[in-house]
């Protein structure tokens, strides 16, 4: 099941996927996404049954998610990524956050902030989490957390990161910082999420090639052991981390600039587009 919002931005409405041309509204059944994920699948079966379908028609697509209660994210998660970049592989998963409110969709534009020398870009594999969980005791209890993936672009603003006193989340939590979607795809839907292709290109030339398959740390690893330090919420975000090929990983490095056009995908999960604006 592909789960989408779409519509205005601030005015989403949820609507689930059958194909590329039609959807079922969602929107009266609430948060029973979450809540009774069964029953939700049920309505969604029954409504398409009925023929209870609906086409689109050029709407905006918005993150699948509305702001999740926390955005956490993993560094240095691909051994090649953090080769690169010149700094050791973590003995365990190293966190930082995003502000909540950088979450946009997977098409709208990204803005560069006021001050900013050093954009860059990182495809990265989402996890969504489907229950509150705290102090999970493996990887099926983690799966068990888990409402599905989601591809996401964990923007960055390097100099903010690591010249501005070294805290990352400078450089992470900038307005339009995590462009999600197009949909959140079930885990039914994804035979092997270690497994994943991954691409990213930047105004048509192709920067990131990777697979999850080079995680570090793999996706139910990442959930278990982020709920033994915090609670996790439904619809919360977590951003895995990134292949090489990211902006200052080449010699020189390359930096978004006004008018660049990132477009990256994951297999299964669909692809995004964002053109870079400046800071209004």
């Amino acid at each position: 099941m592909k789960l989408m919002r779409i519509g205005d931005a601030g005015a989403e409405r949820p609507v689930v996927r059958v194909d590329e041309s039609t959807y079922v509204d969602v929107a009266d059944l609430g948060d029973q996404f979450f809540t009774a994920p069964d029953d939700f699948r049920s309505t969604v079966d029954a409504r398409i049954t009925a023929g209870q379908v609906a086409s689109f028609a050029g709407e905006r697509i918005g993150a699948p998610i509305p702001r999740p209660h926390q955005i956490l994210c993993i560094g240095l998660n691909y051994r090649d990524h953090a080769a690169e970049t010149g700094q050791a592989v973590p003995d365990e998963p190293i966190l930082f956050t995003k502000s909540p409110n950088t979450l946009v969709g997977p098409h709208d534009d990204v803005r560069q902030p006021r001050g900013s020398t050093k954009l860059d870009w990182e495809v990265e594999l989402g996890i969504v989490i489907g229950r509150r969980a705290s102090y999970l005791d493996d990887h099926n209890a983690a799966r068990e957390a888990i409402a599905g993936w989601v591809v996401t672009n964990d923007i960055s603003e390097r100099a903010f990161q690591t010249e501005r006193g070294g805290q990352w989340s400078k450089g992470k939590s900038a307005e339009t910082f995590n462009p999600a979607g197009p949909w959140l795809v079930t885990p039914d839907e994804i035979p092997d999420v270690n497994a994943l292709g991954m691409w990213l290109d930047v105004n048509g030339v192709r920067r990131q090639t990777g697979s999850t398959s080079t995680m570090v740390f793999d996706p139910y690893e990442i959930v278990r052991y982020l709920s033994q330090f915090l609670v996790l919420e439904p619809g919360d975000l977590i951003n895995t981390g990134t292949p090489p090929g990211v902006g200052m990983g080449f010699k020189p490095p390359i930096w978004l600039q006004p008018g660049d056009v990132m477009e990256l995908g994951i297999d299964g999960l669909g692809s995004q587009r964002q053109t870079v604006v400046a800071a209004r």
